[in-house]
């Protein structure tokens, strides 16, 4: 009977003979990335495929946390590592050391995720930028303490104004420990305050030589400052992640130290000029002051000061003529209207009627008007008022019918 082997020993087999071929020991692999999954260990899960065919692979913590941008489903890539089989489940995969993007640069794609990933957080909004302040008396400068932007700085800021106060607070600008001690620094600046504005610079170079201005740990450390940061990193055409958060970009280490501090001679200039505008405004408004007063005292008022005093007398005199007249003519009017009233009122007065020759029956014992026959009855006391008088009386008759005259 022939050898059998076991499925372990075959896998094994299968592995030593895979891992003896120089191709499949240390190889380039490009395709695109489908079935992404980020272990929460660091390791990465995930196949590469072309048009016709797939290739399981895997990427340890220890070289995926190397890598300077984020893989994507759909993410065209060139990776660098071996081929070997997973003898648990006898199948082979591609163990990744290295991956570059296909087409274009690890760096440059690690850039555009992370601005896109900041930008669409916030951090680069223009509500938040803070305003610089015009005369600082504090400059804080975070920069390498040997390169030449510091001299440059300095050079600058005793040129336009010299009297400020620098602080410098070094740290590498580029390598592996950059990004790390930029952060602490402006972190250190804020904790001290004792600045009142930061200066973020380097020298142009490389997008790997400015690397360590687009980590996210300097990008969140400068949107974390309360004192306002100027990033003047590179020369006018780089641009980093720092440029965009900053509450103001410098083209140049040197442009930043000329946007911070204004010129001494600029600004004696302007307040001599503004000097002269106050004096020149002064004399004007005085001239003008002057001007007015003489028209003052040449008009009517300050040379004839009582003549609107008269006039206004004489005014009166006509207005209290026009009223004594008004008055006298109201007065005649109202006595005309009182005599009429008087008359109306004489004319229908009883005493009036009984000067005629009328006189009003009254009965004694009721004390009323006697209007008719069938007010009274024989033996009636009745008093009748005449015009000069009163008569009493008895009622000795009553005859009712036509009254004498009356046909």
């Amino acid at each position: 009977m022939k050898y059998v082997l076991s499925v372990s020993e075959i896998n094994k087999y299968i592995k030593e003979v895979i891992s003896r071929d120089l191709i499949l020991s240390n190889l380039w692999v490009k395709g695109e990335i489908s079935n992404y999954k980020y272990h929460y260990s660091g390791h990465m899960y995930f196949t590469i495929k072309d048009e016709t065919s797939v290739l399981k692979c895997v990427m340890f913590k220890s070289h995926a946390s190397l890598l300077r941008f984020q893989p994507e489903n759909g993410m065209k890539v060139m990776i660098k590592g071996y081929v070997s089989v997973f003898e648990r489940d006898g199948q082979y995969q591609l163990y990744a050391e290295e991956m570059q993007p296909d087409g274009i640069g690890a760096l440059h794609l690690a850039y555009e995720q992370l601005k896109n990933r900041l930008e669409k957080e916030g951090l680069f909004d223009a509500r938040y930028k803070k305003r610089i302040p015009y005369l600082p008396q504090s400059i804080g400068v975070v920069t390498s303490s040997t390169g030449a932007v510091i001299r440059d700085i300095l050079n600058v800021l005793n040129r336009r104004f010299s009297n400020f106060q620098l602080k410098l607070y070094p740290v590498a600008v580029q390598g592996e420990l950059a990004a790390r001690q930029i952060a602490k620094a402006i972190k250190r600046l804020n904790e001290e305050k004792n600045v009142d504005v930061i200066i973020v610079a380097r020298g142009g170079g490389s997008l790997e030589e400015l690397w360590a201005f687009n980590e996210e740990i300097v990008a969140r450390s400068i949107f974390e400052s309360e004192i306002p940061v100027i990033s003047a990193v590179g020369h006018e055409t780089d641009f980093t992640i720092a440029d965009f958060v900053a509450d103001l970009r410098a083209p140049t280490p040197s442009a930043a130290a000329e946007l911070v501090l204004p010129e001494k001679v600029a600004l004696r200039n302007g307040l001599e000029s503004l000097r002269i505008r106050l004096r020149n405004s002064l004399i004007k408004t005085l001239d003008m002051n002057r001007a007015r007063l003489k028209r003052v005292q040449n008009s009517t008022v300050f040379r004839q000061p009582y003549d609107r005093v008269y006039q206004e007398r004489m005014q009166l005199d006509v207005l209290n003529k026009y009223l004594i007249r008004s008055l006298k003519v109201r007065s005649e009017k109202e006595r005309a209207n009182l005599a009429m009233l008087v008359g109306k009122l004489d004319a229908l007065s009883p005493l009036t009627v009984l000067a005629r020759g009328y006189s009003i029956i009254k009965s004694k014992g009721t004390g009323n008007i006697v209007k008719t026959v069938e007010n009274v009855k024989l033996g009636d006391q009745l008093e009748l008022s005449v015009s000069d008088g009163r008569i009493s009386c008895s009622v000795s008759s009553v005859e009712k019918g036509k009254v004498y005259g009356q046909r």
